[in-house]
């Protein structure tokens, strides 16, 4: 099955999954609904268009650059009445960079490619406030996801790999087959993205591990990743 590669790249990421209200978390890796709400502005869908054709692309991405968890808030004030609104708390990924694979029949994936080298919609990584460092698409590949997420090449920066040990274990998670055991569920499937009646549903989730070699980095010396990172900022 062909594949179409991403680089999510930027000062700052936010992929939440089903916080609310004034509390706005992220999660460590990129959701699929919120890739898919990039791949729809992307192709100028509005957010009462149907996105099912997206939904069925299977989905996986790899963590290049560990991030550092961000918080802010933000203050409104209601125009009509003039009064303060609740402190609004938000939570972001700043510094990271994340490889996307997605997994889809060739005229779905090259209608994606086009799309995103010439957007119809403005691209953001997770929120509006997030614009993303530089180019996204990598391109197409003729591989199973499971395969680029072992052997595509390592994409960090060089100041990153100087800091990291000379091996270093990059942290994936896809979709999982229908014939494995997964390691997690999340409500990250979006039925609907229309502000009326926002809709997601269940996918089932694989994490795994990859190992890659860092010339650059410190000779031996226990790696600066955290093990315990996924479960950081659940949203």
């Amino acid at each position: 099955m062909p594949l179409l590669l991403l680089e999510l790249s930027g000062p700052l990421q936010s992929w939440g999954s089903g916080s609310r209200f004034v509390h706005r978390e992220t999660r460590m890796l990129p959701t699929k609904s919120g890739v898919i709400g990039m791949l729809a502005a992307a192709l100028g869908r509005r957010r009462a268009d149907p996105v099912e054709d997206l939904v069925s692309i299977r989905f996986g991405v790899r963590q290049e650059q560990q991030g550092a968890l961000v918080r802010d808030f933000q203050t409104a004030i209601d125009w009509r009445t003039r009064k303060s609104l609740p402190l609004s708390y938000r939570s972001y990924v700043g510094d990271a960079k994340y490889l996307v694979a997605l997994e889809a029949p060739v005229p779905l994936l090259e209608g994606l490619a086009e799309a995103i080298a010439s957007p119809a919609f403005p691209l953001y990584l997770g929120r509006r406030a997030c614009p993303p460092a530089g180019r996204i698409l990598i391109g197409l590949r003729e591989q199973k996801l499971e395969e680029a997420l072992a052997a595509e090449p390592w994409r960090a920066a060089e100041w990153y790999r100087k800091r990291q040990s000379d091996q270093v274990s990059l942290l994936w998670s896809r979709d999982a087959r229908a014939d494995e055991q997964h390691d997690e569920t999340v409500r990250d499937v979006p039925r609907s993205f229309d502000p009326r009646h926002r809709d997601y549903g269940l996918r089932d989730v694989v994490h795994g591990w990859t190992r890659v070699d860092n010339p650059l980095g410190r000779a031996s010396g226990a790696s600066s990743h955290d093990a315990f990172a996924l479960l950081g900022g659940e949203a």
